[in-house]
């Protein structure tokens, strides 16, 4: 893969993420708030963008969404595939939930 075949896949993910970011907003904005990771203000902000700002954004050379965790136990527990797995992916959301939003500095 080259360069420039990264750079536009980066692009088409970051295109996704914003025009579901948004349809999820606009749809529900507390739940999209929890399932995104993100505080209100960037919620308001995604919500309001027109079809140019969001293809200006994901022009970006830098990716737009992220992992939301950092504690491999999580990750752990919503890849694994036991007989638990429903009880598994609960207990991975509740520690999801108890983790700050992401704030833009």
């Amino acid at each position: 893969m080259t360069p420039n075949d990264i750079m536009a896949e980066i692009r088409d993910a970051n295109l996704s993420y914003l025009m579901l970011a948004q349809q999820m907003i606009r749809a529900d904005k507390p739940t999209a708030i929890f399932r995104l990771g993100i505080g209100k203000e960037i919620a308001d902000l995604i919500e309001g963008l027109n079809n140019s700002q969001i293809l200006k954004l994901a022009g970006s050379n830098m990716m737009l969404a992220r992992f939301r965790f950092e504690d491999s136990a999580i990750l752990c527990m919503l890849t694994n595939y036991n007989k638990e797995r429903s009880l598994a992916h609960s207990h991975a959301a509740i520690l999801m939930a108890g983790q700050a939003v992401e704030e833009i500095n």
